[in-house]
């Protein structure tokens, strides 16, 4: 297990190098210039603007450009914005907001998606399951944005169950961000965990397992049930990289002062050094998710061995 977390940790190094470099060159190959723009209506000093640009080595050839930035992303620094600020400060003060939001989300959609799956599959072709099908084809046909609104209204505005807004009521501020934030995974969960259930439910083992006298509940709980989960335990894993960084339209339209709402001020303002850092951290967020999921393979299905 010790090599096999080894390889992939080395496996890892070209996929962030290979990432980042596309992030990095589709952020600073885009036309315009930032430093322009800092000065608004009332342009810069061509000496100013000529000292910025040697400063964030906006001077340099691309490929230069992202080894100077490779070679302080190894110390710990992201860069800085125009302002002088180190991005790892904004991600210091921004990631708490996102993290409490996409775990909100995550247990969310984890705990209705599973239960809502296991019943659908246990009562396959049922009315219940139907119902699943029909509601979750129902979230995914509606955009994110649309679905946030209708959520901010309907609990927010007109049954007042929910703030709609800020962080003013601590942990409920994310209840309703969270709802909307993973309804689309939750759906996704439902559908695979029933999938996965039913396929599992015709095989040999199981029948065996009911003709040696074993109650349902234990046929599922403790042989069905531990196989069904290994697509959805993968799904939840990568799940989580894909909340973070998904969480644009929703910190914007519940104004959450996060790392989402950070990479959307910073693409408004032009700030490419803190856009690529946020991003940097969502692709190790998911490089480390991806291992973890790995690793949990084994513990779920003892035939699944490293070596």
């Amino acid at each position: 297990m010790a090599r096999y977390i080894a390889r992939r940790l080395l496996l890892a190094i070209p996929v962030l190098l290979g990432a980042t470099f596309l992030i990095f060159a589709m952020v600073f190959a885009l036309p315009g210039d930032p430093i322009r723009a800092l000065g608004g209506d009332r342009p810069l000093a061509p000496a100013v603007q000529e000292q910025l640009r040697e400063e964030y080595n906006l001077n340099d050839p691309l490929p230069v450009q992202y080894i100077k930035y490779v070679g302080g992303l190894v110390q710990g620094d992201f860069g800085r914005d125009f302002s002088g600020r180190p991005v790892s400060e904004i991600i210091q003060q921004r990631l708490p907001v996102t993290i409490k939001l996409a775990l909100v989300a995550l247990a969310f959609e984890a705990i209705f998606g599973l239960i809502a799956g296991i019943l659908a599959g246990i009562r396959n072709k049922s009315f219940f399951d139907s119902l699943v099908l029909v509601s979750t084809t129902l979230i995914v046909s509606i955009p994110s944005f649309v679905l946030g609104f209708i959520a901010q209204y309907t609990f927010g505005l007109r049954l007042g169950l929910f703030p709609i807004a800020g962080l003013n009521d601590g942990l409920q501020s994310y209840l309703l961000p969270g709802f909307v934030l993973g309804a689309l995974s939750l759906a996704y969960i439902a559908r695979l965990t029933r999938t996965s259930l039913v396929e599992n439910l015709r095989n040999d083992y199981v029948r065996t397992a009911k003709a040696k006298g074993l109650t349902p509940a234990s046929v599922v709980g403790k042989h069905t049930l531990r196989n069904s989960l290994i697509p959805v335990v993968t799904y939840l894993g990568v799940d989580l990289g894909t909340l973070m960084s998904g969480a644009i339209i929703t910190e914007g339209i519940f104004n959450l002062p996060g790392l989402g709402r950070a990479v959307f001020d910073a693409i408004a303002s032009q700030e490419g050094a803190v856009v690529v850092g946020i991003v940097t951290l969502f692709v190790l967020v998911y490089i480390l998710f991806n291992l973890l999921v790995d690793v949990l393979y084994a513990a779920l299905d003892p035939r699944i061995r490293y070596e």
